[in-house]
């Protein structure tokens, strides 16, 4: 295996990290602190990201609800979920943190809201 350049993006720095495998072992190099080494081992292993994105509502003031997953899913997940995510309408008032799908995809992943979303917006029907 060639070296294989990451950008670190679990703090600021940005560092450029590099991999390079040797039998079993990931050598790791370019990181200027412990988090960016366990960050290229997972991305080799199995990267993960957090999601953010947006659900239908029936709410004139706010069509769109924001929200995110409660902790990383694996990458290759993602377009799933977004097609999972693309299927909810909202119709109900929502709280910040209220789960909106629990365990999506069967991933242990809740997605959550971001933002209030109340009565005082629902349309007149």
């Amino acid at each position: 295996m060639e070296n294989k350049k990451i950008i670190c993006i679990v703090c600021p720095n940005g560092c450029e990290l590099y991999v390079k495998k040797l039998g079993e072992e990931l050598i790791i190099t370019g990181n200027k602190c412990s988090r960016g080494k366990d960050f290229a081992i997972n991305e080799m292993i199995d990267p993960k990201r957090s999601i953010s994105s947006t659900v239908k509502t029936i709410f004139e003031n706010m069509p769109r609800l924001p929200v995110r997953t409660d902790t990383e899913i694996s990458k290759e997940r993602i377009i799933d979920l977004m097609k999972v995510l693309s299927n909810v309408l909202i119709d109900k008032p929502i709280r910040v943190n209220d789960v909106i799908v629990e365990n999506v995809l069967d991933s242990g992943v809740n997605v959550i809201s971001t933002s209030d979303l109340g009565y005082e917006n629902r349309r007149t029907q």
